[in-house]
C-alpha cells in the first residue's frame, strides 16, 4: 500500500511563499516611503503655469537659504526630490519645479528631442518663475538663493546665474557638453559629474571648472548620468555647498522603498494570476526553430527601425516616445504577418472546442480587467512615488492610447511569432531592444533614445516574465499582450517630455 505524503503540494507551497514575500516587500516599501517624509513639510502650488513643490524641515524658524532645484531632459521634480530632501534637512527651503513638457507641467517644450537650444527661452521663463516665487517666501533670505540643476537643468541654472549675479551659489550636475559659460560667470559654481558619465559631459565639467573663480569640480567614481543623482557623495557636496549642518543626507530614502514596492508587485502577480486563471495544462504544439524565429525578429526589427523613423508616429508631440511607438507598431505588424502568412510553424494554434472556449473566455475577461489594473498600479505607483512623475497630464491623456496601441501590436506579433514559447518570446523582445539601440547609434532615432533604452529593456524583460507566468496559468494568447501593454505604454506615455 502506498502512503501519500502529508502537507501541501510543492506548487501550492511555492505560491504561498511568494504571497508572503510579496506582502512583506509591499509592507516594507510602504513603511519606508512614509518614513521618507518624516520631519519634512511639503507644499505644492502652480505659479504662471509652472508646477512648484516646496520642501522644508519642520520646526525651524527665521529666514533660511532658498534652493531652486531643476531637473534634466525627461526628468521631473519627483526625480530631484531626494536632493530637495537633503537641502531641506540642512535647514534650507527647497523648491522643485517641473519644466514645460515634464512631470505635472502640461505645456509643451519647444525643440524637445531635436534641438534643445530652441527651448532656452521656455526654460529660462520657468526658472525665473521659480526663483521669483522662492525669493518672495517670508522664511527665505533673498540674499542666499542657490540654484541646483541636472543635465538640461544644469545648463538652465548656469545660464540663469551667469546673468543674475544676485544668485549666491550654483550647482551643475552633469553639465551638457555643448555648453559655454560666458566670461567665467557664474562664480561660486560647484560642478559634479559621474565617473562613468558620457565623455563629453566630463570634459565639459573639467573645462568649466577652469574658466572662473570660486569653482569646484567633483567627480563621483562609478556613477553615470542618472545614478549620480542618488550618490551619497553628490548629496554631501550639495549639502556642504548650500551650507547648514543638519541631518545626514539619505539619498536612497525613496528609491529603496520604491524598489521594494516594485519587487512586491512583481512577485505578487504570480499568486494573483494563478488564483484568477488556475493552472490548466497547455496543449503541446510544434514551434518554429529558434534560428527561424530569430531571423524573422531581426528582419522585422530592422525594417521597423527604418520605417518607424519616417512614420507619422514620429511626429507625435512626445519626445522619443513617438519614435518608439512607430518602431513597435511596424515591428509588431511584420512579426504578425510573418506568423500568419509565411507561416511560422506552430504560430497559430488550433481553436479550443466551443464549450471550453466559452468558459475560458468568461473567466479570462474577468482576469484581464483585474490583472491589467494590477499591472498599471504595479508600474505607475512605485515609479511615481520613488523615481519620477508617472501621472498623465494634458496631451498625455490622448497620447496614452496611441502609445498603448503600438505596444499592443508589437506584443501580439511577438506572441504569434514565438508560438507562445517563453524563451523565443524573450529573444524577440531582446532583439527589439538591440534594434532600438542600433537605430539611435546610426542616427535613425534621436540620440536620447540611448538613455531610454535601459528602462525600456527592464520593462521588456518584466513583461516577458509576466507573460511566462500567464502562459503557465493557461491564459489565452491575447492576455499576455494586454497586460504587457500596461507595463510598457504607461511609463513611455507619462514620463517622456511633451514637445
Amino acid at each position: 500500500m502506498s502512503v501519500r505524503p502529508l502537507g501541501a503540494p510543492p506548487a501550492v507551497r511555492r505560491i504561498a511563499l511568494l504571497t508572503v514575500v510579496a506582502a512583506l516587500a509591499l509592507a516594507l516599501g510602504g513603511y519606508g516611503m512614509a518614513r521618507a517624509d518624516s520631519g519634512l513639510t511639503t507644499r505644492q502650488t502652480t505659479v504662471d503655469g509652472v508646477p512648484l513643490t516646496e520642501v522644508r524641515a519642520t520646526g525651524l524658524s527665521g529666514r533660511r537659504p532658498g534652493v531652486v532645484i531643476a531637473h534634466g531632459f525627461a526628468g521631473s521634480a519627483r526625480l530631484m526630490r531626494p536632493i530637495a530632501d537633503t537641502v531641506a534637512r540642512e535647514g534650507a527651503v527647497a523648491l522643485l519645479l517641473d519644466f514645460a513638457g515634464h512631470g505635472a507641467n502640461p505645456a509643451r517644450l519647444p525643440g524637445a528631442g531635436r534641438d534643445v537650444a530652441d527651448s532656452h527661452a521656455t526654460l529660462e521663463h520657468d526658472l525665473a518663475v521659480a526663483v521669483g516665487h522662492l525669493r518672495a517666501r517670508p522664511d527665505v533670505d533673498p540674499a542666499r538663493i542657490v540654484l541646483v540643476g541636472h543635465s538640461m537643468g544644469a545648463r538652465a541654472v548656469t545660464r540663469y546665474a551667469a546673468g543674475h549675479p544676485d544668485v549666491a551659489r550654483t550647482v551643475a550636475i552633469s553639465l551638457p557638453g555643448d555648453h559655454d559659460l560666458p566670461d567665467g560667470r557664474p562664480e561660486g559654481l560647484l560642478l559634479i559629474v559621474g565617473g562613468a558619465e558620457f565623455p563629453a559631459f566630463r570634459e565639459a565639467a573639467e573645462a568649466a571648472s577652469r574658466q572662473g573663480a570660486g569653482r569646484r569640480l567633483v567627480v563621483v567614481p562609478g556613477f553615470e548620468h542618472i545614478s549620480v543623482l542618488f550618490a551619497g557623495r553628490t548629496h554631501d557636496e550639495v549639502a556642504a555647498w548650500v551650507g547648514g549642518g543638519g541631518d545626514p543626507p539619505r539619498p536612497l530614502a525613496r528609491l529603496v522603498p520604491a524598489g521594494l514596492l516594485l519587487l512586491g508587485s512583481g512577485l505578487g502577480f504570480v499568486p494573483l494570476a494563478t488564483l484568477l486563471l488556475g493552472r490548466r495544462p497547455r496543449p503541446s504544439r510544434p514551434a518554429a526553430p529558434v534560428p527561424a524565429v530569430l531571423a524573422v525578429a531581426a528582419s522585422a526589427a530592422a525594417l521597423g527601425a527604418l520605417v518607424g523613423a519616417i512614420a507619422p508616429t514620429a511626429r507625435l508631440p512626445l519626445a522619443v516616445g513617438g519614435h518608439v511607438t512607430g518602431f513597435l507598431l511596424v515591428t509588431g505588424v511584420l512579426l504578425g504577418a510573418a506568423a500568419r502568412w509565411w507561416p511560422l510553424p506552430g504560430a497559430t494554434p488550433p481553436p479550443a472546442p466551443a464549450p471550453v472556449a466559452q468558459r475560458a473566455t468568461a473567466r479570462s475577461a474577468i482576469a484581464a480587467v483585474l490583472l491589467t489594473g494590477y499591472a498599471l498600479a504595479a508600474v505607475a505607483v512605485p515609479i511615481h512615488l520613488g523615481l519620477t512623475s508617472a501621472l498623465p497630464v494634458g496631451a498625455r491623456w490622448w497620447l496614452l492610447p496611441v502609445v498603448a496601441a503600438g505596444c499592443l501590436v508589437f506584443l501580439t506579433g511577438a506572441e504569434l511569432a514565438s508560438a507562445r514559447r517563453s524563451g523565443r518570446y524573450a529573444a524577440v523582445g531582446g532583439i527589439a531592444v538591440l534594434a532600438l539601440t542600433a537605430s539611435a547609434v546610426v542616427g535613425l532615432a534621436p540620440g536620447f533614445v540611448l538613455l531610454v533604452v535601459p528602462l525600456f529593456a527592464v520593462l521588456v524583460g518584466w513583461q516577458a516574465a509576466w507573460a511566462a507566468v500567464l502562459r503557465r496559468a493557461g491564459a489565452p494568447r491575447w492576455l499576455p499582450a494586454l497586460v504587457g501593454t500596461a507595463l510598457l505604454a504607461w511609463p513611455v506615455a507619462t514620463t517622456l517630455p511633451l514637445s
